[in-house]
């Protein structure tokens, strides 16, 4: 019984930890946990979200300095939400390439060579 109840202790401490951060409610420590965002940019961001809410990930990256679509996909990743949704204009990650086959002939030895 202990030990289902540590792991269920384990599992919700996992879920809490991983919980995403949305930027309209989020404190400056939520948003400085955060992997990417420091102290400069929750500040940035706390005081943009003073004027008004951010309406979509768009909105946040026009009205945020320092923040691009490659940042934006980070902190994405990494957490962060706007309304609860997370950046959809992100770059895909490119799948891993298999480098291509060499052709049978560039393997091959020369025969002038093979002779010798």
């Amino acid at each position: 019984m202990l030990k289902k109840l540590l792991a269920a202790l384990t599992m919700f401490y996992a879920a809490v930890s991983f919980a995403a951060v949305d930027v309209n409610t989020a404190t400056a420590a939520d948003l400085d946990s955060v992997k990417g965002i420091g102290p400069a940019m929750s500040t940035r961001i706390i005081d943009e979200r003073k004027k008004s809410k951010f309406k979509d990930w768009n909105d946040f990256i026009a009205r945020v300095k320092g923040v691009g679509e490659k940042s934006a996909s980070r902190f994405s990743d990494n957490g962060l939400t706007v309304n609860g949704a997370g950046y959809a204009g992100a770059p895909t990650k490119p799948a891993a390439q298999k480098p291509a086959a060499p052709a049978a002939a560039a393997t091959a030895k020369p025969a002038a060579a093979a002779a010798k």
